[in-house]
């Protein structure tokens, strides 16, 4: 039924990220654009000063549709520029599968990330900090399994040249 406004509401959800010790890192709402049994996609927008990835520069205002899996152990955002909506990349956090509820999605983070440019060039980003983190070998070993998942993924949507 349509509300008597005309106007659709969009749900919003909760995105929670977390540390590998459950402490909240940060917090933000998304529009739900896609609810499976496995997955979440969500829009949401950039909402902090401008920060440097790899080749890139995101900026407040920058549009993100962040899909996240509750069987895979990775999320991925796709990044478009907020003004004039070109795609800018692709952002995929290694981390423990999320967890979905009726208005929230949490997801722990477990540092490392890859970075896709348009152009399909790949690259690694917090290794360093990745190697730091306080986890079991086995779950560091899936991290890696994770991250490779990835990398094939992108190498085989080969994504074109602007």
């Amino acid at each position: 039924m349509i509300p008597s406004s005309g106007v659709i509401a969009i749900p919003q959800i909760k995105v929670l990220k977390l540390d590998v010790s459950g402490r909240l890192l940060w917090q933000y709402e998304g529009s739900l654009l896609r609810r499976r049994p496995h997955t979440l996609t969500l829009r949401a927008f950039f909402d902090i000063g401008d920060m440097r990835v790899a080749d890139e520069v995101l900026k407040k205002g920058d549009r993100f549709v962040e899909t996240f899996y509750n069987d895979r152990m990775y999320n991925i955002f796709q990044i478009f520029d907020g003004p004039r909506g070109k795609l800018k990349g692709w952002y995929c956090n290694v981390s423990r599968p999320a967890v979905f509820t009726q208005g929230s999605v949490s997801w722990v983070d477990l540092a490392l990330d890859l970075w896709v440019s348009p152009d399909g060039r790949q690259a690694l980003l917090d290794r360093e900090e990745f190697e730091a983190l306080d986890i079991e070998a086995n779950e560091r070993e899936l991290a890696c399994s994770a991250l490779e998942a990835l990398q094939r993924r992108f190498r085989r949507m080969r994504p074109q040249p602007p």
